[in-house]
């Protein structure tokens, strides 16, 4: 997603500090820094977060700082410009950037993360909505994110599926996840296309329901929220790559084995947050199965989210169909089978 702000919509924080070494560095301890841009800081990315918290990059002599980068691709350049060594977001962004460039441009997802399209379509509270999808939106003012980002692109898929257009459905766009509570709340929008933790409360704060369409389910395996490295890293420095994919796997594992301490962790990282909304939000992350454990990124789940930005118009491969092969590097999930 070129442009696109992928990943779950949510809260927003910190800055990257240019004082701090981004690229792969390593200090005079022998630990290698890392940075890793993130679109939004987003409960979609708790591995991350708990590989951090929970030490597990440290022990493997990294030092992980993440850094949240608004605004269209700014988590991918960050990546192009070296001020970070790896971003999280869809795999199509990498297919958008080779686009745009070449040689050291490549980029590569080396692990997965959210596997699911992690938003969901709601509608304002007391609304009579359809079961059918498509007479659900036919007629109906969608508030949705920014175009280019995930959510917009998932809201314009949805649209196209349903053999809609924007002569159908009036969209009300906004680069702000948490303006979407207020739109919808002042009867702006009949629906809403939603990511956790908004989805949350806005059920608590009643301004909707539960969802009307459940896209984790709806869509299925969808390579949403993959980590992303420039293939010259890969390349030049293996070691560091297999390093920060064990650091994750054993992260992956804690969140599926142990939900307590994964929401332990949740709670430090968003700490506003009301507990019983984010209790909620997690139970609902684990039911609709949004985080892929083993890490690895399959073909069918990157196809996914090469259709949806296809369908949005973000994407236009149409002369050279983007490939599996060019997008993702499966050789440290790979290690981690074979027990390497």
């Amino acid at each position: 997603m070129a442009l696109l702000a992928v990943a779950a919509l949510a809260v927003t924080t910190t800055a990257c500090s240019p004082q701090r070494p981004t690229a792969a560095a390593e200090g005079a301890d022998g630990t290698t820094t890392l940075t890793v841009a993130e679109p939004v800081h987003s409960l979609g990315y708790l591995p991350l977060y708990v590989a951090q918290a929970e030490g597990f990059f440290a022990e493997e002599g990294l030092d992980v700082e993440v850094v949240t980068l608004q605004g269209g691709s700014a988590h991918t350049n960050a990546v192009l410009t070296g001020e970070a060594w790896a971003f999280i977001g869809g795999p199509e962004h990498n297919a958008l950037a080779a686009a745009r460039a070449s040689g050291d441009a490549q980029l590569r997802a080396i692990g997965n993360v959210v596997n699911r399209g992690n938003v969901y379509l709601v509608a304002a509270a007391g609304a009579e909505v359809p079961d059918d999808l498509a007479e659900a939106l036919r007629g109906a003012t969608v508030a949705t994110g920014a175009y280019g980002g995930t959510p917009n692109s998932i809201t314009r898929y949805l649209m196209a599926e349903s053999d809609l257009g924007e002569d159908d459905v009036t969209l009300v766009e906004s680069a702000d996840a948490s303006a979407v509570l207020s739109i919808v709340e002042q009867g702006r929008a009949d629906l809403a296309v939603v990511a956790e933790p908004v989805l949350g409360q806005g059920i608590a704060q009643g301004i909707w329901g539960e969802p009307v369409y459940n896209v984790p389910q709806g869509l299925g395996d969808y390579a949403y929220s993959t980590l992303n490295v420039l293939q010259s890293s890969v390349e030049e420095d293996p070691a560091t790559a297999a390093a920060f994919t064990r650091a994750m796997a054993r992260a992956l594992a804690l969140v599926e084995d142990d939900p307590a301490a994964a929401e332990g962790v949740a709670a430090a990282e968003f700490p506003t947050l009301d507990p019983a909304v984010l209790a909620e939000t997690l139970e609902r992350s684990y039911a609709d199965e949004i985080w892929e454990f083993d890490g690895r990124v399959s073909e069918a789940s990157v196809e996914t989210a090469l259709e949806v930005v296809r369908a949005s118009g973000v994407l236009d491969d149409a002369a050279d169909p983007v490939t599996f092969d060019e997008l993702v590097d499966m050789r440290f999930v790979d290690d981690l089978d074979d027990g390497a």
